[in-house]
């Protein structure tokens, strides 16, 4: 037998062996890439209830919707439109003679306004004031504060409200609870008309919110404590009818008149 012949064997058994540590290396990594297939994930973080409220709130994306705010000086009701800039509200003030239904439409820079005087004196007509609507002059207001024109998508400030608020839980159906510290955001007294006294020892005020099936906030609601000669009572912000509520649009000159100087007295008092 040659000495080659001999050798051969050994020459093709280390050869396979690589062939074989080789298949080994490859099978290893494979089996080590299934098992890192298999390995559970890490499980993303629970939502958080209160950032889950402040993407309910109404934004500029939003379609037409309806509003309604409750506290103790009564209700105020309207339409917010984001994407022509306009807003209705409709006021209702009673006093012991007399009811006063004021309207407000706002289309960008532009404000028009409606009074109804209801009661035993036709204070309607002592004041020379049309029922039509009217279109203000915002030069003739001596405070700018007193003509409404649009600000938002918010009108109940139900963001700032949330962005206070702590402990907040999410319940059933689109439920939440939670508190909110005015402590910590004392501007959001002057935003809530004085509804809240902020002095030492103001507690946190609860409340409860819903969010609707279309995923925009339905409702918020605080309960805020009796404070002084205050009595207990609710701030409520209610949001409704997304997308099927008709736009804002601007009146024609035939629709409104220009406003005589009798309605610039009226907010000039």
């Amino acid at each position: 037998m040659r000495e080659d012949d001999m050798t051969q064997p050994t020459g093709t058994t280390v050869t396979s062996r690589r062939i074989a540590v080789a298949v080994v290396a490859l099978l290893t990594a494979a089996m080590v890439t299934a098992c890192d297939d298999d390995t559970p994930q890490a499980a993303p973080p629970p939502p958080d209830p209160k950032q889950e409220l402040l993407a309910a709130v109404p934004t500029e994306e939003d379609p037409a919707f309806r509003f309604v705010t409750r506290d103790t000086s009564g209700d105020v009701s309207g339409v917010v439109d984001p994407a022509n800039r306009g807003m209705d509200i409709d006021t209702v003030t009673k006093d012991k003679d007399f009811t006063l239904e004021m309207s407000f439409r706002m289309v960008d820079s532009r404000t028009w306004m409606k009074v109804n005087f209801k009661g035993s004196k036709d204070i309607q007509k002592l004041m020379k004031l049309p029922t039509t609507w009217m279109e203000m002059d915002p030069a003739k207001i001596e405070t700018p504060d007193t003509l409404p024109t649009y600000q938002g998508t918010d009108p109940g400030n139900a963001e700032a409200i949330i962005r206070a608020a702590s402990e907040v839980q999410a319940g059933e159906g689109g439920t939440y609870t939670g508190v909110i510290d005015l402590a910590t955001q004392p501007d959001l007294v002057e935003a809530m008309e004085g509804l809240v006294t902020l002095g030492e020892g103001t507690e946190p005020i609860p409340f409860a919110a819903v969010v609707g099936p279309d995923g925009n906030l339905a409702s918020l609601t605080l309960e805020i404590p009796p404070a002084g000669k205050k009595k207990a009572s609710e701030y409520v912000v209610e949001y409704s009818d997304f997308g099927s509520t008709p736009q804002i649009v601007a009146f024609t000159p035939d629709e409104a008149e220009p406003a005589p100087t009798s309605a610039y007295d009226l907010l000039n008092g």
